[in-house]
């Protein structure tokens, strides 16, 4: 594991790295930002991949606090966030579609695990318990993604849905996970170890 710089939540006061904390920024109306990509100038402010903590950053005027001057808080800026997060995850799956690292389908993802090719297993998180409880992740941690919609999954892969996807070793897999977790953490969805158990509600 590379050591990671780490930023303190605003909301919790914990240090953790920045792997697993949303970035937020100010625009030039002192409006706070999502800035997901951490792309943003400026100094900017963290907050736990969690949407309890965001809510409470929003709500107690610890995003002004930490700017030390009047902010303003968009309404739904948790829903913000996670539509920006969903997208990220999408668009780097696509990206690692396009570079052969990533399939789509019961059949195609079957025979990858049993190839041991497939280092993700991803499913969506509104497909059937019992056709997802089929197929089982690889070992390791971090090798299990159920936060996206069949739909979502199904952007990613160019198509109406998808259910089953899976990712090989690589660089953009590494990023997808990450990138994943954090959505995860959004929509309350933590860990997902086992495939068929990892969430109920979508």
């Amino acid at each position: 594991m590379r050591d990671e710089p780490e930023r303190r939540c605003l909301a919790t006061g914990e240090s953790q790295p920045k792997a697993g904390l949303i970035r937020f920024g100010l625009g030039p109306d002192a409006q706070v930002v999502p800035d997901v990509l951490g792309r943003l100038p400026g100094r900017g402010m963290y907050v736990s991949a969690d949407r309890k903590a965001i809510e409470k950053a929003a709500a107690k005027g610890l995003f002004a606090r930490a700017a030390r001057q009047p902010v303003k808080v968009p309404d739904g800026l948790v829903d913000l966030v996670e539509a920006q997060l969903a997208r990220r995850v999408i668009d780097l799956i696509s990206l690692a579609r396009k570079a052969g690292e990533a399939v789509a389908g019961y059949e195609k993802v079957k025979d990858w695990l049993s190839k041991d090719e497939a280092k993700v297993l991803i499913q969506a998180s509104d497909g059937s318990e019992r056709g997802k409880s089929k197929l089982h992740p690889p070992e390791g941690k971090r090798s299990f993604i159920g936060c996206l919609t069949a739909r979502e999954l199904g952007l990613a892969f160019g198509r109406e849905h998808a259910i089953h996807g899976a990712l090989a070793a690589g660089g953009l897999t590494t990023r997808v996970v990450e990138e994943a977790a954090r959505l995860a953490g959004l929509r309350g969805q933590i860990g997902g170890r086992a495939a068929g158990r990892d969430t109920k509600d979508a």
